[in-house]
């Protein structure tokens, strides 16, 4: 083997290893759910993401992008933001309503599936979007789910911890539409609707005082209250979509927006 395809394995397995260790986590999670350690395997579906979101940015860093990594990466993402969610949703809530529990869990994974295939099928056309997302990404789903269980964990077990009192007030009343909410997280996957990537070149260097001060206070707040922060940033994402079709739907139906052309 000559020297420039040892280079080229050798860009094609690092972003892999993140992809590993994407996969290892959900793995982890479903053990842990199984087990009922729900803290473990929601901070286990959340530790997925990260190195999820590494794998991609490391693979067009060292010009490793392959078919093999985008299939790796479907895999692995079905196992950590399909399967385990679906598994910690389901032994959390969901068996305690009986017969209806299994198919709500299902409709979840089955659609976190879907939503996977349309992506990939959507790559290989060549016909995916660069700023927008076509229904809400799968680990958008999962990790409105795990920030969710955190959340409500801290109410069972009466841990002390850096919390608003206001948001923990209502997790009970979600706790109660866990099954609405599984099955509307499942709809927003397999929807039509669109999603920002927030991938557009320069998005993330601010220019103006403002915004690094908009920024900053994000982080303090991000740092001072985690896992209040992480769940409304993913409920903030989930209701993005449905708010802003509904908004640009009444401004066409009531003339607020130009129609789109064609």
């Amino acid at each position: 083997m000559d020297r420039q395809a040892l280079k080229r394995g050798g860009r094609v397995l690092l972003p892999s290893l993140f992809t590993l260790g994407n996969m290892a986590c959900g793995f982890y999670a479903l053990l842990a759910s199984v087990q009922g350690e729900f803290v473990s395997s929601a901070t286990a579906i959340i530790a997925g993401m990260v190195f999820d979101a590494l794998d991609g940015r490391v693979a067009r860093m060292v010009h490793g992008e392959s078919m093999f990594g985008v299939e790796f990466d479907s895999m692995a993402d079905f196992l950590t933001f399909g399967i385990a969610p679906a598994h910690m949703m389901y032994a959390f809530i969901l068996k305690d309503y009986g017969a209806w529990g299994y198919p709500i869990a299902f409709a979840y994974a089955l659609c976190g599936g879907l939503r996977l295939a349309r992506f990939n099928a959507t790559a290989h056309a060549g016909t995916g979007g660069k700023t927008h997302f076509t229904g809400l990404p799968i680990p958008g789903g999962a990790g409105f789910l795990a920030s969710f269980v955190l959340l409500y964990q801290i109410i069972e077990e009466g841990r002390p911890a850096r919390t608003w009192k206001f948001l923990m007030d209502q997790i009970p009343l979600l706790y109660g539409l866990a099954p609405v909410m599984v099955v509307v997280i499942a709809f927003l996957m397999v929807s039509t609707i669109p999603y920002p990537t927030f991938k557009q070149p320069g998005l993330i260097r601010p220019k103006s005082l403002p915004t690094i001060a908009v920024l900053c206070a994000v982080g303090f707040l991000l740092f001072y209250y985690p896992l209040t922060v992480l769940f409304l940033v993913f409920l903030f994402y989930a209701l993005l979509g449905p708010v802003s079709w509904a908004v640009r739907l009444a401004g066409r139906l009531f003339g607020w927006a130009p129609r789109p052309p064609g």
